[in-house]
């Protein structure tokens, strides 16, 4: 029972991100004109090109399920639940709520595409907290990183310029279009990242203290792992101990002054740390099952 109510949570907050996801496309920039990338922006531009005869929802469907036969096939790997159900169920929002023209208009046209950005990212962000992905160039991106040596995060960068500026090619479109469907990317990828991170955000502290031990016996209290890495000036020549933290970063003022209490001399770095996990931190997330399966050992004589 536990675990259904759990299962069900994640799921209620997934759609939930869903749904703030597609109202984003559907109130803000789809009845603006406005493109941005991914996938759902291909299908916007699709949309137009049409002439609104090709809706989004379909289009949408059909792209991310050829992308998943597609990585099916390549990848060899089956992909999470909740990806699957993200797109079966953004494709159904994506039909339902433009019949109710819940369409959102500033006097500039600037202020939708940020308001549009905001809202994408935030419900992508929650979506991407659950575990779940909307598919486009996510799988895209998957299958070329399986076979060329090129990031993620680059194919994103290369896909989403190339959709938003393909908007050229629709008679009627201009520079400017363009340029709000750029506008819309740059919001969200700032926000996605604040949405992703926030309170999550971790900061790496290196603490360097001749009363090393008291600090880290203080830092224990917190609930928070300390690691003593051995060490020696190379001016002095003499042996000592730095201790290394990971906190997150709303915890930093706390450390700071427990630090200041027991030793007002010590010397202490901070570095941002994107990406911490483990106990206490991040649970590897994808949307792949990368499981594999291990192959029984036979006895070797």
């Amino acid at each position: 029972m536990k675990n259904f109510f759990s299962a069900f949570r994640d799921y209620a907050i997934l759609t939930f991100g869903l749904v703030i996801y597609v109202l984003a496309w559907t109130s803000f920039l789809i009845p603006n004109g406005i493109a941005s990338g991914g996938g759902t922006g291909l299908c916007t531009i699709i949309y137009f090109a049409s002439n609104e005869t090709v809706p989004v929802s379909v289009s949408f469907f059909i792209l991310n399920a050829l992308l998943l036969i597609i990585g099916f096939m390549v990848l060899g790997k089956a992909f999470g639940i909740k990806t699957i159900y993200a797109i079966i169920l953004s494709t159904i929002l994506f039909d339902i709520f433009p019949r109710f023209d819940w369409t959102v208009t500033f006097d500039e046209k600037f202020l939708v595409a940020v308001v549009g950005g905001i809202l994408e990212a935030v419900g992508i962000g929650i979506v991407l907290l659950k575990g779940g992905s909307t598919g486009g160039t996510d799988i895209a991106a998957m299958i070329v990183n399986k076979y060329w040596p090129v990031s993620p995060g680059k194919v994103y960068l290369y896909t989403d310029i190339f959709i938003i500026a393909s908007i050229l090619l629709i008679p009627g479109k201009t520079i400017e279009d363009m340029i709000y469907g750029y506008i819309v990317m740059i919001t969200f990828s700032f926000m996605v990242d604040f949405v992703l991170l926030g309170q999550k955000s971790s900061v790496q502290v290196l603490i360097f203290s001749s009363k090393y031990r008291e600090i880290a016996d203080k830092i224990l209290t917190m609930d928070r792992g300390v690691t003593a890495l051995k060490s020696m000036g190379w001016y002095s020549k003499n042996d000592s101990i730095v201790l290394l933290v990971i906190v997150r970063r709303h915890q930093l003022h706390d450390i700071v002054s427990i630090i200041k209490a027991i030793d007002h001399s010590a010397f202490v770095s901070v570095s941002s740390a994107s990406d911490v996990y483990g106990e206490g931190f991040e649970e590897m997330k994808t949307g792949l099952d990368l499981k594999k399966k291990q192959k029984p050992q036979l006895p070797q004589d």
